[in-house]
């Protein structure tokens, strides 16, 4: 049998009509005691916004996140910030939040962390963080911006976040 052929499809882009909830990126309303807020981009491999991103956030101490990008790959959320936690281990772990991306063309989802900039000393004996190589360490680290975190997140290419297989 011959006709033409089509393309072949990838996941979504869905995210934007089922997933996202009212108010899922507040993880903490704004205004708060403790609160902060973290901003950032989704970036694919030529720098380009992703538009149709959606992101998680995961912490022990005040749960979940959700949050989509809009049309420039931004995202943001309110939440606040985790303390140290024990490692399986028994060593201690860097204050951090898991960070989970879900794109399209991405048939499973990727997982990372984003780490706090003010805690330099714990993030030297994290275990997590230790596992990467010094010169891509950054790209799991967070800038402050005038009280603002700030954390993109870049799929691929120069500058590409630290993904873990899970």
């Amino acid at each position: 049998m011959s006709g033409p052929l089509t393309p072949s499809q990838t996941v979504g882009p869905f995210f934007g009509v089922g997933l996202p909830y009212e108010k899922g990126e507040q993880v903490v309303a704004p205004g708060s005691a403790g609160v902060i807020r973290i901003e950032g981009q989704v970036l694919d491999g030529n720098g380009d916004p992703v538009p149709d991103a959606l992101l998680e956030i995961w912490q022990p101490a005040t749960g979940f996140g959700r949050a989509r990008t809009d049309s420039e790959g931004a995202f943001s959320f309110w939440t606040t910030k985790p303390g140290a936690m024990p490692a399986p281990d028994g060593r201690v772990q860097a204050p951090h939040l898991n960070v989970t991306v879900f794109a399209r063309g991405l048939l499973r989802h990727l997982v990372t962390r984003m780490y706090f900039p003010n805690e330099p000393d714990a993030n030297a004996t994290d275990p997590v963080l230790n596992l990467v190589e010094p010169a891509r360490r950054e790209t799991l680290i967070a800038t402050n911006s005038g009280g603002v975190l700030h954390f993109d997140v870049r799929l691929q290419g120069e500058g590409e976040t630290v993904f873990f297989a899970i």
